[in-house]
């Protein structure tokens, strides 16, 4: 890997959640050349000319239009491409039979060109895409990352914060399993100012009764609907955690951050990718935190892995009879 003031990252895909990474990398100074790729090269030129003129008020970046062979020397190629959610309902698992054939062609691309960086994939369905691209690449998997539950773990820090009056920043919390309607939160590993959740519960904010931790988790599973019904897309936020495992990757942080990474024996699953807590440094996932769930979350854990498992089944044969 380069050294972190000299990083190069790959941005392939840039529609709205590329944007959004693109333009927090180049304000937070997140590694020091940006390249993107799209299909569209007329947008791709007007984003780079757009998001240069951001450069005299963040730290030094080089920005440019890239091509697939640029990739073959960069630290991280970041896939936001595909084709996303259509507000109406459309969930993230039915994406799948249209992203993964473009999948196999991206990343072929990638590896063609001599690439020996670390993946992040942000594109939906997250955690079969990236199962897909540590399948297509051969890669190890550490070395392959989604984005996995960060957003979601966002958004749960975030009520949890509002429901308190505290800083998010303040609040521990984790969405596990799959980034979309299958997703648990892991209500007894939550922690505020390092003390559990229980020790806030009033019969206000009835932060330790089932029915309203239940209540906070459907909010934050469905919350993305609500953003695309109103605005026809997510990217902020996504854009903010892409970033944020980009800067753990490239300053070698060794974060404990929720992403998407390969279950090997973990959670009583195995050779499936998963929104977990892991450590992330210079050589991608370090280490799976496996959290000890209740035997309810348990329950989740296996619901939810077993639907990925059998839409992954299904759509990789599907994708063998083309």
């Amino acid at each position: 890997m380069s050294e972190i003031h000299d990083a190069k990252i790959i941005l392939i895909g840039d529609g709205s959640v590329g944007s959004a990474f693109a333009y927090h990398n180049v304000i937070t100074g997140v590694g020091r050349e940006l390249g993107i790729i799209d299909i569209n090269q007329d947008k791709v030129y007007g984003d780079v000319l757009d998001l240069e003129d951001a450069t005299p008020f963040s730290p030094r970046k080089h920005i440019f239009q890239a091509t697939y062979e640029d990739c073959k020397d960069a630290d991280i190629v970041v896939f936001t491409a595909g084709i996303p959610q259509k507000p109406g309902g459309e969930t993230r698992l039915d994406l799948v039979d249209k992203n993964l054939p473009i999948f196999k062609d991206m990343v072929g691309q990638v590896v063609d060109s001599g690439f020996d960086g670390i993946f992040v994939v942000a594109s939906n369905p997250v955690d079969i895409l990236t199962y897909a691209t540590w399948k297509f690449s051969g890669f190890p998997s550490e070395k392959v990352i989604g984005t996995g539950t960060s957003l979601d773990s966002a958004r749960f820090r975030v009520e949890i914060a509002k429901a308190l009056d505290v800083d998010p920043r303040d609040v521990t919390a984790y969405i596990l399993g799959e980034h979309g309607d299958t997703e648990f939160g892991a209500w007894s590993h939550v922690l505020v100012g390092g003390q559990p959740i229980e020790k806030f519960a009033t019969s206000d904010n009835r932060l330790d009764q089932q029915a309203r931790q239940d209540e906070i988790t459907d909010y934050v599973r469905n919350k993305a609907y609500d953003i695309i019904n109103g605005k026809g897309a997510t990217y902020y936020g996504i854009g903010s955690c892409i970033n944020r495992i980009c800067r753990a990757i490239l300053n070698n942080e060794r974060a404990t951050l929720p992403v998407s990474a390969l279950l090997e024996d973990n959670y009583q699953q195995d050779d499936i990718y998963i929104g977990t807590p892991a450590i992330i440094g210079s050589q991608g996932i370090e280490q799976v935190v496996e959290l000890e769930l209740t035997e309810r979350e348990q329950g989740f854990m296996d619901n939810s892995a077993n639907a990925m498992r059998k839409i992954i089944e299904d759509s990789f044969a599907k994708l063998e009879d083309k």
